[in-house]
């Protein structure tokens, strides 16, 4: 009987109440942005569309570690990747303007993919080593001019809950301009909505930010050890999180 009614609360109010405050804030933010204000509208009305979805569909969020981070300086997040719905906890709850690393194929999405772009966001193509390659230029070029980034290590979301491989490449971006890299644990999105399904299951969420690692004495030999860090610091964070939350397991428990 409960997931009768959570499948009929999301088809009759979750869904219109999310297409049309999707509709809105992708409009608003494209209008915002051609006038002008890039800065502002490429960031608030997208977190508050986040923290929207997240309150209409019943999942509290704890945030720790905010003061972990310094306004005036910019980053490279790296969080781990559980569900789509991490996208709405690091957006609606960082705290921090950013833009976003996306799929090519986002681009597509009507109205929204227009509003991404006039935010800024770098969409990625990995068709070819050249256009990936591009879309790392173009994500350091906006890191120059003061903005931050979120970058998935693990490339793409688990498919069994499980914390998988870090990938060197948001490492080797740190390591290029010489900026700070914050790891954020995500924790309890996963139980919402894993991987290869649609019906979200409301559940406790948390986000935890890190204090920042600087790139200082960082070298390309030895990336894959600064991966291995932070990943083992996710890893630990997730075995420590409360019994409130769903802990999730690594897949490669002590390595990296």
């Amino acid at each position: 009987m409960k997931h009768i009614f959570i499948f009929l609360y999301q088809i009759f109010i979750w869904l219109p109440l999310f297409l049309l405050a999707t509709v809105v804030t992708a409009l608003v933010v494209t209008i915002g942005c051609f006038l002008g204000n890039e800065r502002f509208f490429s960031y608030y009305p997208g977190m508050w569309w986040s923290r929207i979805v997240c309150i209409i569909t019943g999942c509290p969020v704890k945030v720790t570690g905010r003061e972990n981070l310094d306004r005036k300086q910019s980053y490279i997040f790296v969080p781990n990747h559980q569900s789509a719905y991490d996208i709405f906890l690091i957006y609606g709850y960082l705290g921090f303007p950013i833009k976003w690393m996306m799929k090519q194929s986002l681009r597509k999405i009507p109205i929204v993919g227009k509003a991404c772009e006039m935010a800024g966001f770098i969409f990625v193509n990995k068709s070819s080593p050249q256009t990936a390659a591009r879309a790392v230029l173009e994500a350091e070029q906006k890191l120059k001019n003061g903005a931050s980034v979120v970058i998935f290590p693990e490339g793409s979301r688990t498919r069994t809950g499980e914390l998988g491989k870090f990938k060197k490449g948001a490492f080797q971006m740190a390591l290029n301009l010489q900026l700070p890299i914050v790891p954020v644990t995500i924790n309890g999105s996963y139980a919402v909505m894993p991987r290869g399904t649609y019906l979200i299951h409301p559940h406790k969420m948390e986000l935890i930010i890190h204090p920042a690692i600087p790139t200082e004495g960082l070298y390309t030999a030895n990336l894959r050890e600064a991966a291995c860090r932070i990943r083992t610091l996710s890893e630990e964070s997730l075995a420590k999180i409360t019994s409130a939350l769903k802990p999730v397991r690594s897949e490669q428990s002590g390595q990296c």
